[in-house]
């Protein structure tokens, strides 16, 4: 087959790469717009609040280091007989406020060591 020969329909049957038509392709991103993440409104008090709280003294800053864990607490391995039969994955992130909770024990974090001059090694 020389250059001449080869014909869309030709390419179409040697490819093995289908190639949409611009048409298509705008018309399949317009019928799959980008979904926004979906937020539990009723929790957005609850968030905003969790994110107005000031951490100035540093009996606060120790009492929010020591009630909220650095770790997922329910994350762990089932074993038996020194073998493990499964592992639980940290539920943690299925909580609403995860994320305020987390960015308010950094804030308490942050000024133990920023203003206090502790070690924080121990929260750690």
């Amino acid at each position: 087959m020389s250059v001449s020969e080869y014909t869309v329909k030709n390419l179409a049957l040697v490819s093995s790469v289908w190639v949409y038509p611009e048409t298509a392709i705008q018309q399949k991103a317009q019928a799959n717009p980008l979904k926004p993440k979906r937020t539990i409104k009723w929790l957005q008090p609850a968030k905003q609040w969790l994110d107005k709280i000031e951490v100035s003294s540093p009996k606060l800053a120790h009492r929010l280091c020591q009630a909220i864990p650095a770790q997922c607490p329910f994350e762990r391995d089932v074993k038996l007989f020194g073998r493990t039969l499964f592992h639980i994955p940290p539920m943690c992130k299925l909580n609403p406020l995860y994320d305020e909770v987390v960015a308010l024990r950094f804030r308490a974090l942050c000024y133990l060591a920023d203003e206090c001059g502790e070690d924080i090694t121990a929260y750690c």
